[in-house]
């Protein structure tokens, strides 16, 4: 194979990844991944105090390190991870909103983390990714796929359910995406995200800003943002206490990655566990680019993984184009600002269509491994595993946090090889 895949110019329904679309398609599709990533990606970064911009730069940038190391075989976005966001608030003691003042501190640790993140990957690629496979079976790596979607559900609803008119919008959101997923004709069925996106939209601007029935889109950002500036960059400062705070987030990548990396082998049809050790490899040196400037720690994005589920397009040159235009909005203040004024129930609905897809994906993991759930072992492995991650149980070890995410991952590793110690029952 050559260092990147000969792509093939097709029009099916379904692309491969070493499959294009035509190139006005690949930039709309491109365009539609941002707009996916975007929300995720800005609300991380203003989480911790971050700039929303640079984050986008980086995310952009990131994405373009991942193609390059996969050899431009695994198609994923990298975004800012929420797994940072409890521990660089407490390594930081931000207390928001505005500016981070100490955002060089967490930029140190967010760096050693991408350090490990990256070394795991390099053992993985020297000496295999069998030993990962053992640690992770099917049944584990579809309960933390699942453990993801739900325990980011919480947070989709909670963009919708501010007032009857807000959860009106988020459902009509949700309609106007499954509307143009099925009935959608031709170029049009490929784009459910971004054009039910705009669609909702249009509604709330003419409901909220033309009627005043709702609080009315603020666009006075927007004119005042410039057209083009250059990024906020930051350099880290390495500090031991924020470093042992920050640092072990890498486990947790390590998990969601191999999830989504399951997850996205699941929907094409290929077997992308020969890549694992270098998608650690891309994520992990990403990751420490980011820190250099002052951009969040990234990784594979689950909200782009839910827009491959809706379209069924999984081009790696997707993602080249959707990376181009991130960083291409890393430069434009306007542009950001623009995008900052899609209204919360829009994003909400659209976060119940991506979220809720993710979590689907799990039983395709489950159904094309053939995972028994007659075993108990998979039963209470999966059973406890989304019982954890949906009810977002956190565990406080020292000064080390897991939100339920973390939780769900390594409660359902070591559940699992518990109780694989010896041959469970069937439960009746």
């Amino acid at each position: 194979m050559g260092l990147l895949p000969h792509w093939r110019l097709t029009t099916d329904a379904v692309v491969a990844p070493d499959e294009r679309l035509p190139w006005g398609q690949t930039l709309a599709l491109g365009l539609q991944h941002v707009v996916a990533m975007f929300g995720s990606t800005v609300l991380a970064p203003l989480l911790m105090g971050f700039d929303p911009n640079t984050a986008i730069l980086f995310s952009g940038i990131g994405t373009l390190i991942f193609f390059v190391i996969v050899g431009g075989r695994v198609p994923s976005y990298l975004g800012s991870s929420f797994a940072f966001i409890a521990v660089v608030i407490a390594a930081t003691g931000y207390g928001g909103p505005g500016p981070n003042p100490n955002i060089a501190l967490a930029l140190g640790g967010i760096f050693v983390c991408g350090l490990i993140y990256g070394a795991v990957g390099l053992v993985v690629t020297l000496a295999g990714y069998r030993w990962i496979e053992a640690l992770m079976p099917p049944v584990v790596t579809g309960t933390i796929v699942a453990a993801i979607g739900l325990n980011l559900a919480p947070i989709a609803v909670k963009g919708i359910e501010a007032s009857g008119f807000d959860t009106a919008i988020g459902l009509l959101t949700v309609v106007a995406v499954g509307l143009v997923a099925v009935q959608g004709r031709g170029s049009w069925r490929r784009l459910p995200i971004l054009l039910g996106g705009l669609f909702a939209y249009g509604i709330y601007a003419l409901l909220a800003n033309g009627l005043g029935l709702a609080h009315p889109i603020d666009f006075s950002a927007v004119a005042a943002a410039a057209w083009l500036g250059a990024p906020n960059l930051v350099a880290p400062r390495f500090d031991g206490h924020a470093i042992v705070l920050i640092a072990p987030v890498a486990l947790v990548l390590i998990a969601e990655n191999l999830g989504h990396l399951k997850a996205v082998g699941a929907m094409t049809g290929r077997n992308l566990d020969p890549y694992i050790g270098r998608a650690f490899l891309g994520d992990g040196i990403a990751t420490m680019v980011a820190a250099l400037g002052g951009g969040t720690g990234v990784t594979t994005y689950a909200e782009n993984i839910g827009v491959m589920a809706v379209t069924r397009i999984y081009s790696t040159l997707v993602f080249v184009v959707a990376a181009a235009i991130a960083i291409l909005l890393g430069f434009s203040p306007k542009f950001g600002a623009a995008i900052l004024t899609i209204p919360g129930p829009v994003l909400g609905g659209l976060a119940i269509v991506v979220f809720g897809l993710i979590a689907a994906t799990a039983g395709r993991i489950w159904v094309e491994n053939h995972v028994d759930f007659a075993d108990a072992r998979n039963l209470i492995t999966a059973g406890v595993g989304l019982t954890l991650g949906a009810g977002d149980l956190a565990l406080h070890l020292g000064g080390f946090s897991f939100g339920g995410i973390g939780t769900a991952t390594f409660g359902a590793i070591i559940l699992y090889q518990l109780l694989n110690s010896r041959r469970s029952r069937e439960i009746p």
